[in-house]
């Protein structure tokens, strides 16, 4: 089994494509092929000590599922899933994707909802990144000056993606026992 596991919510394939960009990079023992959480096993995603979550943000900054009008189950449906598990000795890095433009009161608010929901069953959520570089007037996902993960607008600075997941990526090799 690999070490780490890959799971994503998506709406418009655009999460999937990012955690597919993720991937590439990785060889099948060091990570799993990445899995879409309406399709995720939960024993499958339990196995996992190494976690990259990636979601992006609906409407009125809400978490990806029915509620928020995606066309299939996501993440709304998939926590529920996930009560009374434990997470203590898991370590989650999450990448979110927003529109700091369209939705500057809200972006990449999702990054939050998955970081408060598995921090507070015990994980270790790592990969805090720096706000600097975008333009969006509140977040949920900011604490302490930084997101609380990696922040994505593909819509207007999808040219800094690949940068930025690069970077990333290399700043929580450490926490998830990979060479920088």
């Amino acid at each position: 089994m690999s070490r780490i596991g890959l799971f994503f919510g998506t709406d418009t394939g655009k999460t999937r494509k990012v955690a597919r960009q993720i991937k590439a990079m990785f060889d099948d023992e060091v990570m799993a092929k990445p899995v879409n959480v309406n399709r995720a096993d939960v024993e499958e995603f339990m196995g996992y000590d190494f976690l990259i979550l990636g979601t992006p943000t609906m409407g009125e900054g809400q978490l990806p599922g029915l509620g928020a009008d995606c066309a299939e189950e996501n993440w709304e449906e998939f926590l529920p899933k996930l009560e009374g598990r434990d997470f203590t000795g898991k370590t989650i890095a999450i990448f979110g994707l927003g529109d700091q433009i369209t939705y500057p009161l809200e972006f990449v608010n999702a990054i939050f909802f998955l970081a408060e929901f598995f921090g507070d069953r015990g994980a270790r959520i790592v990969g805090r990144w720096p706000t600097e570089g975008y333009d969006f007037e509140e977040s949920l996902a900011v604490s302490d000056d930084a997101f609380l993960g990696l922040a994505l607008d593909l819509d207007n600075q999808s040219d800094q993606t690949e940068s930025r997941l690069n970077a990333w990526l290399k700043s929580i090799a450490p926490d998830f026992g990979l060479p920088v």
